[in-house]
């Protein structure tokens, strides 16, 4: 298992664009062999004092956070999927994409433990 983890400002009036952009996206990485895509709307994220979400993504008043990660059976089948995709015309950034793309943090991860979903509760 290897996780893609992505953390996005999208400003709240985009939230419908926002879905139906998520939806469309997460079909396209299945086919390449996504096992788990969610994107996730902010609910509850406070203000930190040394430093948060907001601050990470240089948020701007009237922007809502979104987290989202991506389960791939290993970096490799990832990292395969990436040359592929980066080909695909489907994943050419929009000119109407829901958010600013810039300011997006990503990062991939090699899981240390799991628990939930079959992996046990160890």
């Amino acid at each position: 298992m290897y996780v893609a983890g992505f953390v996005i400002p999208v400003p709240e009036e985009n939230f419908e664009a926002y879905k139906a952009w998520a939806k469309t996206s997460a079909k396209l990485f299945r086919e390449y062999g996504c096992l788990e895509s969610v994107d996730s709307w902010e609910d509850n994220v406070p203000d930190g004092e040394t430093t948060d979400f907001r601050r990470a993504v240089a948020a701007r008043p009237g922007e809502r956070i979104v987290f989202c990660w991506q389960v791939w059976p290993s970096r490799e089948d990832m990292e395969e999927a990436e040359a592929r995709i980066a080909k695909d015309t489907r994943f050419d950034i929009p000119v109407e994409i829901p958010f600013d793309h810039r300011r997006l943090i990503l990062g991939a991860f090699s899981p240390i433990h799991t628990m939930g979903r079959g992996t046990g509760w160890e």
